[in-house]
């Protein structure tokens, strides 16, 4: 496989260069560079998107005609690539990546022409409410019940871990709408907005002391039929659809910036005068998650070339979740292993950008150790890495 660029890829790679460099403001580069999980603030993320939205690049992979790029796969990595090594904050998923996307294959021509343009703007600002207590990893025994009554739904029942929920105004939510038979054949998609009386959000404090997720209460909320997804009964399909987006690929420029900034933190002298890249059992570890990453990169591509030719991501969006997660929390432990000491000092005030606070240490221990604790959960959230290998050996292996 060729992974040298054209001389059109190249000339796009300088275009998107000399934007970031004029317009991607220094505060968000920061900001960008001490994300410490997959999902930035709102305070960080929105006003990144709303450059890129009046640029015309904030969906690279959507269609032209609901407001996309016409980018090629590989301009769209390319884009990837050079945002996660400018530092560009991330934007957020739930709408640009995952239900958007739902919206275009399943919507109704009203749902295409309100949400869509509302989702570039970041007008809306999304949440998934998929957990419940009880049914993570196994989404299909989800309990929320939605009883129709003319032209609503009424929902009674909870969501967990929902990230970003105190800062979202919208929800895309499952819930169930038949008890019998078999368990996925009784979901439904549901879009609807988060000041619905009868929503509660209470929030849930992580490892890392940042308030990220949340426990979503729903006591008779009145959801407008309307706002359903798909059929009544067949939420499932949507919800599987939507997935294949949450764990496509477009890791390996991000992982590769994190071993670049690991790379940087071992070449530092510790106390003895001696850098931790001198080591040869931690230089050991650092090329193997270095062939990890090289080797997502690849497979990457090959789902680019399948994308290019019409086809969807698959089985392969679960085996590059797998292995994208794995690695990243691979480069976290060496990440720890090199802050010494300093990864376990708790600095919330210091790691906000633009704070006054002096750190304790180097600055890049700051977000070594909640960097570790969140990016535990990715190999849990958008299906565990146990279910992914399920997948990948029925789709692939024909187990």
């Amino acid at each position: 496989m060729n992974l040298e660029l054209s001389a059109p890829d190249l000339a796009f790679r300088d275009e998107v260069r000399a934007f970031l460099s004029e317009h991607l403001p220094p505060e968000l580069s920061a900001a960008g560079r001490r994300m410490t999980s997959v999902f930035v603030d709102k305070k960080y993320s929105l006003p990144w998107q709303k450059i890129l939205h009046a640029k015309g690049w904030v969906a690279p992979s959507w269609p032209v005609e609901y407001g996309g790029c016409g980018w090629t796969e590989m301009q769209r990595y390319i884009f990837a690539a050079e945002c996660a090594r400018a530092g560009a904050p991330g934007l957020s998923p739930m709408g640009l990546r995952m239900v958007g996307p739902c919206i275009q294959r399943y919507g109704t021509p009203e749902q295409k022409a309100f949400f869509l343009p509302r989702i570039l703007s970041g007008e809306d600002y999304w949440c998934q409410g998929y957990s419940e207590p009880g049914s993570g990893s196994d989404l299909a025994s989800l309990q929320m019940r939605a009883v129709r009554d003319g032209d609503h739904y009424v929902l009674n029942g909870s969501k967990i871990w929902t990230t970003h929920a105190h800062w979202a105004n919208r929800m895309f939510c499952l819930v169930r709408t038949n008890f019998e038979g078999k368990p996925q054949k009784g979901i439904t998609f549901l879009l609807l907005e988060m000041d619905t009386p009868g929503i509660e959000v209470k929030p849930i404090i992580t490892l890392a002391g940042e308030h990220e997720v949340n426990q979503v209460f729903f006591t008779d909320v009145r959801v407008p039929v309307s706002g359903r997804l798909g059929e009544e009964n067949d939420g499932w399909t949507v919800a599987k659809y939507l997935l294949e987006f949450e764990r496509g690929g477009g890791s390996a420029p991000g992982l590769k910036v994190s071993l670049d900034r690991l790379r940087a933190m071992a070449r530092e002298e510790r106390g003895d005068g001696v850098a931790l890249l001198d080591d040869p059992a931690f230089r050991g570890r650092l090329a193997a998650a270095e062939i990890a990453v090289e080797a997502i990169e690849v497979t990457e591509h090959r789902v680019m070339t399948a994308l290019s030719a019409g086809k969807n991501p698959g089985p392969a969006s679960s085996m590059l979740k797998t292995q994208g997660t794995e690695a990243m929390q691979r480069i976290d432990e060496l990440a720890i292993e090199t802050a010494g000491y300093y990864a376990g000092v708790d600095q919330i005030e210091a790691r906000e950008p633009g704070s006054n606070e002096t750190p304790v240490g180097p600055e890049h221990s700051l977000v070594a150790m909640p960097r570790y604790l969140n990016n535990r959960a990715a190999s849990i959230y958008g299906g565990s890495n146990e279910i992914q290998r399920d997948i990948m050996a029925r789709l692939v292996l024909g187990l």
